[in-house]
């Protein structure tokens, strides 16, 4: 338990640059408080002593804003930033050295029983406001950009944007052979891919406009005509 707790105090400063001393760590950080109530919390429930793991859960939530259901599984390296409003579901399994901001949920999107909420794999980020719902696996070194909504499988090594999250390759660049202490934070630098699909039909639209151009030029500078069909008479632009 005590290896563990270092590990955790280890892992907010590499990725906390506002964490100073272990004091204020161990007095000021809600995610910390959060994973460390969760791993008392998950204890009993495997024990099923599923009552107190529950009011411990809850006296969790209401200390630090995060609510993470006994039942979740999680791994090392868990660095939940802020954390305000962060929730995980009883079914979630979260690998090592995943990274949550504040606001993300990970959700299930009905009433089934069984698994019903995601798996995170290892050295994941996601940002603020992202929900990943449903029982769908998200795999090693992905990030999830702010306000996404995730519902499908993500494949490793890609990052997700939008609503619902679409997979962008970052120009085929592998992120797995990354360390700890380089995984990649920089959520506010994502492609957006409905922006750079505006941008294609901008293009379209202006080669197309140099086309019928080109065409006038062609018919000896006479413009294009173009017939309707209005009460049997043709006109001509």
């Amino acid at each position: 338990m005590l290896k563990r707790i270092k590990k955790d105090i280890q892992v907010i400063f590499e990725r906390d640059p506002a964490a100073k001393t272990v004091l204020e760590v161990l007095l000021c950080y809600p995610g910390f408080h959060a994973v460390l109530l969760h791993r008392v919390a998950h204890f009993f429930y495997r024990r099923k002593w599923f009552v107190l793991a529950r009011v411990i859960s809850q006296g969790a939530r209401w200390l630090t804003g995060i609510e993470i259901h006994p039942g979740a599984r999680i791994g090392e390296g868990l660095f939940i930033d802020h954390g305000m409003g962060v929730v995980i579901g009883e079914t979630a399994e979260i690998g090592d050295n995943v990274t949550l901001y504040q606001g993300v949920t990970l959700g299930g999107t009905g009433k089934e029983k069984g698994k019903r909420h995601p798996t995170i794999g290892n050295n994941v980020v996601i940002s603020t406001g992202a929900k990943v719902l449903g029982s769908i696996t998200i795999g090693d070194n992905v990030k999830i950009g702010a306000g996404s909504v995730v519902l499908r499988n993500v494949p490793a090594n890609c990052t997700v944007v939008g609503v619902p999250g679409k997979v962008v390759v970052r120009n085929g660049r592998n992120i797995a052979d990354q360390s700890l202490t380089d995984i990649d934070l920089r959520h506010d630098q994502l492609p957006d891919p409905v922006a750079e699909m505006i941008l294609c039909l901008q293009r379209k639209i202006e080669r197309m406009e140099q086309r019928i151009m080109e065409l006038e030029v062609q018919h000896d500078h006479q413009p294009v005509q173009h017939f309707e069909q209005e009460k049997g008479r043709v006109y001509s632009r």
